[in-house]
């Protein structure tokens, strides 16, 4: 059913139908394809467990401490590998014994605490029934006498101060339990919101998925609409490429003729511009030289003057007379060759307009893509027929191929199951809520136990310190104070008679809580788990890979629990995160590889004839031969150059008549000194009326010359290498235009493919992280594991232990001081009387009084 999509592709992706290289390539256009739709998952798999959070890091640093050894993972595979491989044997072989010890060096830190905890159940209420039993024979402090001692009041707030304090301690132990047991049933009453999330992500991701694989299908008009439309204006599309790749050596040639026609006129200018400049210069220095010569002779005239003879001027005059001769022209002009038979020359080659003649070169080639419209017309139209008839028929193909996929039914089977799942939790939550109800109110009856025992010790504490009276003797003590030391005795009772119950709770849930941490939850929450999980032949001894063995009946596929999760958890696509290629491999269908060379023969066969475009034709390659034998390289550019090297006048005629002026200034004031200064300013009068002109025509027939110069400069290589270019240029139109048309027709087929090949990278990439995007299966297991196992439970269980762990221990130090402060409560049936010598020198009591022989102290 791929074969005609495959066939569709093929034709855009023919393969190189000539050895030439293709110069250009365009881009292919992008496509929008938008986005796969996509609805937003509720679940957020984590959770948060706010200020009791802190109880959980103090647990599980104290778990660290009793068991800080890392997850035992070649020990897990050897224990699972035994049971699942079905090779048990004999525990006491030596491999079960290695395992066993492993197995208790593991777990010594839990074994020890255990059996801490187990001494703790055994002994306390022994301690207890002794210390019961031996009260009752008035032992034990169970003798109502108190002897008197001078630190009795020290010791009595030191017993009260160390209860305090316990009792404090016992308070915090049993307030972490009490939130430890109501945040798990908190989180428990709350869990049916999370779990009825999940089912709906489940349904969302169920759902969603064959409408992702509708879009995916209807997104191939989008591809196919684009191909049409280029399809239909092949001719203008195809003609501009054509054009395009022969105006890369056509535009250089036509250019290159029509900047030689520019020449040729620069040239008519600049020899006009020499043959005026020589004439101006030539009648300029004439009437110069005249000039110059009036002024010698009046300036000698006026030096001749009998003031000249006088001491004071006879100097300044010879100074001047001297300075005469300089009085000059320099540049000769009159001896330059004319340049009229080169003009003549020019002006017929100007005849002829060869820019018209390019131009129309221009226009020529300018009409490429209609020439090639023409010619292809019924040429590319059956082929275009071929390939428009295959692209309608592909997405009814795709459409039919993707309603053939199992897809529907598998959905459909696994909504039923989902559907079935969801209904079963829903009629058992109750039941699960009902036996949480149990659970808090047997973990609560228990918080109770301990805060009777504080109860009894804060009201013995109570109403012990505040009916103290220091100045009553034991035997005369208040109603109050006897009370509380009655109270102090009772607590101690109550937690002789709790403190087994409550350290056996304590020893069963520390060791099931700790190792669900230590062996589930931390190892899950680094992925060694799964890394266990992964073993090969781990969970059956004839699989290398458990997953996709049950999944696709092949164990030796590569497909592990950590890549499903972690792909899962990036939310990529189920196809890339089980690897459903070895189902259903989209490459596969999606291969054009087979059917390049039918469209490549149809291309081949393709032959257009250019000839009708004449770039330039015989009598413009004639007319630039003329110009390159007109002569221009013949003007004597050196003796043209000397003279404009040259200046005007041998001075500067305004300098040697301020210098003029300036001597005249030096004479006595008079009539030789007015006459100099008026030949000054007649020489000045000669540089602005003639000197400038003749500079400014100079310069002019200095660019004029320098143009020529460098115009005539190989002048016939250059137009030889214009018609060469030319002729190039005409061949390749001639006799090459096919290959080009080919090159370019493929090229324009490749820019076509390339919105097929988008079309094909898209749905790959879509397919793979975007179509069923298995984050609910993630989340799953992220609500199952780590938060319901881990974060609800096991994290409370394992701070309800350890607050009522601490409570239970140090109900010991409590009972001790508890028993020793009763006896400063208490009223007492006989206590140590004192006389006044006897108390201030040996302070020995009165025995026979009260028929008491040899009494023991007592606390």
């Amino acid at each position: 059913m791929a074969v005609e999509l495959c066939l569709l592709l093929l034709v855009f992706c023919g393969s190189t139908v000539s050895e030439v290289q293709p110069i250009y390539k365009p881009p292919p256009g992008t496509l929008d394809f938008g986005f796969v739709p996509a609805k937003t998952y509720d679940t957020g798999a984590y959770h948060e467990p706010g200020p009791i959070g802190i109880l959980f890091k103090i647990v599980h640093a104290y778990l660290y401490l009793v068991q800080p050894n890392s997850f035992p993972q070649d020990l897990v595979r050897k224990l699972a590998q035994q049971k699942f491989g079905n090779a048990q044997g004999d525990y006491q072989k030596p491999e079960n014994v290695v395992l066993t010890l492993q197995a208790i060096y593991y777990e010594i830190g839990f074994i020890v605490s255990a059996a801490l905890g187990f001494v703790f159940i055994l002994l306390l209420p022994l301690v207890g029934l002794c210390f019961c039993m031996c009260r009752c024979c008035d032992n034990c402090g169970g003798e109502m006498h108190q002897r008197q001692k001078k630190n009795a009041d020290c010791q009595r707030s030191c017993f009260a101060t160390f209860l305090f304090v316990a009792s404090l301690i016992i308070s915090v132990g049993v307030l972490c339990a009490y939130a430890a047991n109501q945040h798990l049933t908190n989180q428990v009453r709350g869990a049916k919101k999370l779990v009825n999330s999940n089912f709906k992500d489940l349904k969302i991701f169920l759902n969603d998925t064959p409408a992702q694989i509708d879009y995916l299908v209807s997104q191939y008009n989008t591809t196919k609409d684009k191909a049409l439309s280029d399809l239909n204006n092949v001719g203008p599309l195809l003609g501009s490429r054509v054009q395009e790749q022969l105006g890369k050596e056509v535009r250089p040639a036509l250019d290159a003729a029509l900047t030689m026609a520019g020449a040729i006129r620069e040239t008519k200018e600049a020899l006009e511009n020499v043959s005026v400049s020589v004439e101006v210069l030539q009648e300029g220095t004439e009437r110069l030289h005249a000039n110059l010569t009036d002024v010698k002779m009046h300036l000698s005239n006026t030096l001749n003057d009998s003031a000249c003879s006088a001491t004071q001027a006879a100097s300044t005059c010879n100074i001047i007379r001297n300075s005469l001769d300089q009085l000059n022209i320099n540049a000769n002009f009159s001896g330059l060759p004319g340049v009229s038979s080169q003009l003549a020359r020019v002006n017929d080659v100007l005849k002829i307009d060869l820019s018209s003649l390019v131009q129309k070169g221009y226009a020529a080639f300018n009409d490429t893509p209609d020439l090639v419209v023409n010619q292809t017309r019924n040429i590319l139209s059956g082929e275009d027929k071929y390939i428009k008839n295959v692209l309608e028929s592909i997405g009814s193909n795709i459409t039919t191929f993707a309603k053939t996929l199992p897809v529907q039914k598998i959905l459909a089977d696994l909504t039923i199951y989902l559907t079935q799942s969801e209904a079963y939790v829903q009629d058992y939550f109750p039941v699960v809520e009902q036996y949480d109800f149990y659970r808090w109110l047997g973990c609560l009856i228990l918080c109770c136990m301990v805060v009777l025992i504080l109860i009894f010790y804060c009201l013995g504490l109570l109403c012990g310190t505040c009916g103290y009276d220091k100045h009553a003797s034991p035997t005369t003590r208040g109603c109050i104070s006897n009370t509380g030391g009655n109270f102090l005795m009772a607590g101690v009772g109550f937690s002789f008679l709790f403190s087994w119950v409550l350290m056996t709770v304590v020893v069963l849930t520390f060791v099931t809580g700790g190792n669900v941490e230590k062996l589930v939850c931390e190892p899950f929450e680094d992925k060694t788990l799964f890394k266990v999980l992964d073993t090969p032949y781990l969970l059956n001894q004839h699989w290398k890979n458990y997953l996709s063995g049950i999944l696709f009946k092949n164990p030796n596929i590569n497909l592990t629990f950590e890549n499903v999760y972690s792909d899962c958890k990036e939310n990529k696509g189920i196809y890339t995160s089980l690897h459903l290629e070895h189902l259903f491999n989209i490459n596969e269908f999606l291969n054009i590889s087979m059917y390049t060379e039918d469209v490549a023969l149809k291309i081949e066969h393709i032959q257009i004839n250019l000839s009708k475009i004449i770039l330039l034709d015989e009598i413009g390659k004639e007319n630039l031969l003329n110009f390159s034998s007109s002569g221009i390289e013949g003007i004597n550019f050196a003796a043209y150059l000397t003279e404009i090297n040259k200046s005007v006048t041998k001075v500067d005629l305004l300098s040697f008549a301020n210098d003029l002026e300036a001597r005249a200034d030096q004479l006595p004031k008079g009539a030789l000194e007015n006459a100099l200064k008026g030949h000054a300013n007649n020489i000045r009068m000669i540089h602005n009326q003639q000197v400038i002109p003749l500079e400014q025509a100079m310069s002019t027939l200095n660019q004029s010359i320098r143009l020529l110069k460098r115009t005539s400069s190989e002048l016939m290589v250059k137009v030889k290498n214009v018609i060469s270019a030319v002729n190039a240029a005409q061949l390749l139109i001639n006799n090459n235009a096919s290959l080009v048309i080919v090159q370019e027709t493929k090229k324009y087929m490749d820019t076509i493919v390339g919105y097929f090949e988008q079309y094909i990278e898209w749905v790959k990439e879509s397919i793979a992280m975007e179509v069923a995007a298995c984050k609910p299966i993630a989340n799953v297991i992220d609500t199952a594991v780590d938060i319901f196992l881990c974060s609800y439970i096991t994290d409370s269980v394992n701070t309800f232990w350890f607050g009522l762990g601490g409570s239970s221990i140090f109900l010991i130090p409590a009972i001790i001081f508890a028993v020793k402060l009763s006896k400063y409560y208490r009223r007492m049936d006989t206590e140590d009387v004192y006389d006044d010598t006897e108390n201030g020198n040996n302070g020995y009591h009165k025995e026979h009084l009260y028929g008491i022989h040899n009494p023991v102290e007592y606390w």
